[in-house]
């Protein structure tokens, strides 16, 4: 799966970087390809209103003939990104409860109304419906305990995502949070195995290129996961044993021969 990040400013000490809007992104990817899952490793919900996002992610559905994945979260930019292009900065938990009620009742039967302190969607329908009858899958991205609730009652899918450390502070880091989300499950009458497990793994260096790569672009994290294409994907099996059904990865120096580089890691995966 290809995944992107739903960003608009990075403001830093010495410069400000920033990124092309990624639904429109997602559009072009989506109709310039024809094997490949898509969709944002995590939408920004404050960005949009949840019914529009609703039919967006159907469109790029329709577009990609069954090939996006709707990624989504509370916002986890800066405040100044918001601020910068008018996007309210509070309340996020308790507008993505909101959001994520619409989105989900558009996405999953074609229509909702709903009327709440932050959104609402009177009367709503999407027409014209996507390829699937019950639209995108929708991972949330989460890690409190209320979040976690949400993610139980509304996903398809969870995403976690990490850097700078091995496998065991991974593990040691995610079970309570595992257990926590587990706990939701069973509070939401659901069974935990119907719910995926994906991670973002920030982030990698393939073999043949230099952590110097790495570096260049500026990243505060002390060591990706490196070496040669077996030890990436040992790394990348070992999230399999955690659970992670899918392992989404961060590649530097960001070019099209680092990414080429990944081919034998991703042969390996396969292999098993």
């Amino acid at each position: 799966m290809f995944v992107f990040e739903d960003a608009l400013l990075y403001r830093g000490e010495k410069a400000t970087n920033g990124a092309w809007e990624s639904v429109s992104i997602a559009a072009a990817l989506a109709a310039t390809t024809s094997r490949i899952n898509l969709g944002q490793s995590v939408v920004n919900s404050p960005y949009r209103s949840p019914a529009m996002l609703a039919k967006i992610a159907d469109t790029i559905d329709e577009i990609s003939e069954g090939r996006f994945v709707l990624g989504i979260g509370a916002g986890n930019t800066a405040d100044s990104d918001y601020e910068a292009f008018g996007f309210p900065t509070g309340n996020r938990y308790s507008r993505f409860a909101e959001a994520i009620q619409i989105i989900h009742g558009l996405l999953k039967n074609g229509a909702i109304d709903f009327e709440g302190e932050f959104y609402t969607a009177k009367q709503a329908e999407l027409v014209l419906r996507g390829p699937r009858p019950e639209g995108p899958p929708i991972n949330i991205a989460a890690g409190g305990p209320k979040m976690l609730r949400l993610v139980a009652k509304y996903a398809d899918a969870w995403n976690w995502w990490g850097w700078d450390e091995t496998i065991q502070d991974i593990g040691e880091r995610l079970t309570p949070i595992i257990g926590q989300l587990e706990q939701a499950c069973e509070a939401e009458s659901r069974n935990p195995a119907t719910l995926r497990r994906t991670f973002d793994l920030y982030s990698v260096v393939p073999a043949g290129f230099s952590t110097l790569d790495w570096k260049a672009e500026g990243l505060d994290m002390e060591q990706p996961v490196t070496g040669s294409s077996q030890e990436i994907a040992a790394h990348i099996l070992a999230m399999g044993e955690l659970g992670f059904e899918e392992v989404r990865c961060d590649v530097f120096p960001r070019t099209t021969a680092a990414i080429e580089a990944m081919q034998p890691v991703v042969e390996i995966v396969h292999a098993g």
